[in-house]
C-alpha cells in the first residue's frame, strides 16, 4: 500500500525514534522521555531517528523545530537520521510526507477498509448509546451504511472489524486485546490524522520499537488495528510514565512548563538537567550531575518507574541559583 519499509532491512537491528511536535519549546517531561528513547537505542547498539511531527499545521510554531533539535543536542541526545543529517528513509518531516499518507489512504480505499463519515464530535458525544473510552466517546458506526450528510465535508474512518490485538509493553507488561471504534484517518478538511501519520511513518522508517509517554498508551490499540489493516507488523512499545508538576498536572507546553531553554538561560548545565532526569528514572542518586553518555552503561529498563513522577520543585529552583 505504499508504506512498507525497505524489505532488506533486518529487524534484528534496533531502530528507535524521537518524534517531537514543533508546537513550542522542549520541556522537562519530553526531555525525560527523549532521554529514555536515546538510552534504549544506544544501549542496544541500534539506530535512532529524529522525526519532526508537524502534521497539524495550525499548531506549529515557527522556529520550534530548530529550537527542539538544538536543545536535544545540547543535552547530549543525538540521532543517526533526521531532517538535519539525512538518511535512507527521509523525508524526516511529516509535512513533507503527504504523498505517503495519500498512498496509504488509497490502498485502504481499495480494500474497502475506510468509509466517509460526516458525524461531528458533538454528534457522537450526544448519542446516549455511545460508550466512552480512554480517548473519549467511541464512534457507534453511524455512517458505516453509506448514509452521510451532504452539508458537511466527510472525514475518512477506518472500518475496524475486530478487537485490536493484545501486545506486551516493555515496561508495563501484557496489555489485553481491546475493542476499538472506527476512528478517523483523515479529517473532513483533508488533514491527515496523527494515528495515520505516525503508523505510516514508523512502517516506512523501519522503526522496531516506539518509546513514548504513557499518556499515549491508550492510543496503541487503535494503532495496532491500523497496522493490521495495512498488513504490516507493528513495532514493540515502551511507554514511559509521565512527569507531573507539584499540582498533579502533567508537564506540558500548554501549561507553560519550564523549558530547557529557560534553564539554559539561567546558567544551568546540561549535566545538571540530565542528572535530575536520570534520578527521577532511578538510574542515579538525586543530585547527580553527568553527561548523558555516562548513563548508557547503567541504563536498565527494569529500574524505570511504573508510576508518574512528581517533579520536586526545589530541585528545579536550585538550578537557577
Amino acid at each position: 500500500m505504499g508504506v512498507a519499509g525497505d524489505p532488506e532491512q533486518s529487524r534484528t537491528l534496533y531502530r528507535g525514534r524521537l518524534a517531537p511536535s514543533p508546537t513550542g519549546t522542549l520541556h522537562l517531561g519530553v526531555a525525560r522521555t527523549s532521554l529514555v528513547a536515546w538510552l534504549r537505542a544506544r544501549k542496544l547498539g541500534g539506530k535512532l531517528v529524529l522525526r519532526i511531527e508537524d502534521i497539524d499545521g495550525p499548531r506549529v510554531v515557527k522556529g520550534s523545530a530548530e529550537s527542539l533539535m538544538a536543545d536535544l543536542r545540547w543535552l547530549g541526545l543525538d540521532w543517526d537520521e533526521g531532517p538535519d543529517v539525512g538518511g535512507a528513509y527521509g523525508s524526516y518531516t511529516q509535512s513533507e510526507r503527504l504523498d505517503s499518507y495519500a498512498a496509504a489512504i488509497a490502498g485502504l480505499q481499495q480494500s474497502d477498509a475506510i468509509y466517509p463519515c460526516t458525524c461531528s464530535r458533538k454528534d457522537i458525544s450526544e448519542l446516549a448509546s455511545a460508550p466512552h473510552g480512554d480517548l473519549g466517546a467511541m464512534y457507534p458506526g453511524t455512517c458505516r451504511n453509506g448514509v452521510t450528510r451532504k452539508d458537511r465535508p466527510a472525514a475518512l474512518r477506518l472500518r475496524v472489524e475486530a478487537a485490536a490485538p493484545s501486545f506486551v509493553d516493555v515496561l508495563h507488561g501484557p496489555q489485553p486485546a481491546r475493542d476499538v471504534d472506527d476512528f478517523v484517518l483523515q479529517r473532513g478538511d483533508g488533514v491527515y490524522a496523527y494515528q495515520l501519520a505516525v503508523v505510516v511513518d514508523d512502517i516506512a522508517m523501519a522503526i522496531t520499537e516506539v518509546v513514548r509517554g504513557d499518556d499515549l498508551l491508550s492510543s496503541t490499540p487503535r494503532q495496532l488495528a491500523l497496522y493490521r489493516a495495512l498488513g504490516a507488523a507493528p513495532p514493540g512499545f515502551l511507554h514511559v510514565p509521565l512527569m507531573l508538576a507539584a499540582d498533579g498536572r502533567r508537564l506540558s507546553k500548554r501549561d507553560h512548563a519550564p523549558s530547557i531553554a529557560d534553564y539554559r538561560a539561567t546558567g544551568v548545565s546540561a549535566e545538571q538537567i540530565i542528572g535530575l532526569l536520570a534520578s527521577t528514572l532511578g538510574l542515579v542518586p538525586q543530585g547527580s550531575q553527568l553527561p548523558a553518555r555516562e548513563l548508557i552503561d547503567v541504563f536498565e529498563v527494569n529500574v524505570l518507574p511504573r508510576e508518574p513522577t512528581v517533579l520536586d520543585p526545589t530541585a528545579v529552583v536550585a538550578f537557577a541559583r
